[in-house]
């Protein structure tokens, strides 16, 4: 990946660059705002996903990026319940809109990658932490 350096942001006073990197960020920040996204996910070679860590938001998020255009693929894990074609449909929107707005590139394609489903956990009920409590003095 190489950073852009189209001819139509060179400016009077000098050029803008964009790194490859940013547009993985803001793909990465697009796609855990959507509803029904547990976290993301390296890929299958990429070992253990981030559970909406927000540490690494480029995690699991792959672009390649021309002149004036961008294409992009997500890789994710979602929370179970959620239909999936929704999800990916709105990832899609998602991603789309918040690159074209903030960088001017046109995005000709989002891939959506679901590596995994999570579960929810059940929550303890709080009667038994309390038994347990007052069982060991």
């Amino acid at each position: 990946m190489s950073t852009i350096a189209p001819d139509y942001v060179k400016t009077d006073i000098g050029s803008i660059q964009i790194a490859p990197e940013v547009i993985e960020i803001i793909a990465g920040l697009a796609t855990v705002e959507v509803q029904g996204v547990a976290g993301m996910s390296g890929g299958l070679a990429g070992g253990i996903a981030e559970l909406l860590g927000r540490k690494n938001l480029s995690k699991g998020v792959k672009v390649e990026v021309g002149q004036r255009e961008a294409a992009i693929d997500v890789s994710i894990i979602i929370e179970y319940g959620n239909r999936i074609p929704e999800v990916a449909s709105d990832i899609q929107n998602n991603v789309k809109n918040a690159i074209e707005s903030m960088t001017g590139l046109n995005v000709v394609e989002v891939n959506v990658h679901i590596h995994d489903v999570h579960f929810k956990q059940a929550e303890k009920p709080v009667e038994e932490e309390t038994a347990a409590a007052h069982r060991v003095k």
